[in-house]
């Protein structure tokens, strides 16, 4: 796991459905799945972003600003007994991660748009959201939602993550729904990995992310599910 504070190197690719299970194959024999996979080797993730009124996270994200952050709430395989608000900074090409628990009562009332209630015990990440919610006016806006294959690898604390049928909703009110209403981003076909590690990627990893018409690219599932949203396209 990423400590909170701890900046990290993160590249992107996009691939097809072939390039990924050559990538695997060979993965497999050098790193191990995460031990909170289940018994398929993946989990699910989804994700509700917050962006004020002028979708100043969102034009931060497509111009490339530095620094810049984007705050959301994080669920995984659906369970609402875990849930976290989580920071994600950006600054000269290295990433950063803050989290903190926050209650389902909590969660309830940030994605429909209203301040729980405070004291002193607080998560100071959930008191900056709120601030925010008031001063700026941020709200919920976009959801995403996919499904992780993650390996990890001890040495430079190495994590490559395979995210399957990416998509988006904007009925953020549901986030915490079972199923809910949702449009896949990518052609079909292609998925996307990340490459996380903190100071050093070992060289046979990396040579190993050196295949054929493999490339880095910048990539941001908010940046292109809120984009869906603000055409009118996402459902």
């Amino acid at each position: 796991m990423n400590p909170n504070g701890k900046w990290r190197h993160e590249d992107k690719y996009l691939l097809s459905q072939g390039q990924i299970a050559l990538l695997r194959c060979r993965l497999n024999g050098l790193m191990k799945s995460d031990a909170n996979v289940d018994e398929s080797g993946q989990y699910h993730i989804r994700s509700v972003y917050f962006d004020d009124i002028n979708h100043s996270c969102f034009h931060d994200n497509k111009s490339g600003t530095d620094p810049r952050e984007k705050y959301r709430i994080r669920i995984y395989n659906r369970d609402n007994l875990h849930i976290k608000l989580e920071l994600k900074r950006k600054r000269q090409g290295l990433s950063n991660k803050q989290s903190c628990q926050i209650t389902l009562e909590q969660c309830h009332a940030l994605i429909n748009n209203k301040i729980p209630e405070l004291d002193a015990q607080s998560p100071e990440l959930l008191v900056k959201l709120c601030y925010l919610m008031q001063a700026k006016h941020y709200h919920p806006v976009t959801i995403t939602d996919y499904n992780r294959i993650p390996y990890v690898y001890p040495t430079g604390n190495v994590r490559i993550t395979f995210d399957y049928d990416i998509a988006s909703s904007n009925y953020v009110t549901r986030f915490l729904d079972e199923v809910i209403p949702r449009r896949l981003i990518m052609p079909s076909g292609q998925h996307m990995i990340e490459v996380k590690w903190d100071e050093v990627l070992p060289d046979y990893i990396r040579q190993t992310l050196q295949t054929d018409g493999i490339y880095k690219k910048a990539f941001s599932k908010y940046c292109y599910c809120h984009h869906l949203n603000l055409i009118g396209q996402a459902i």
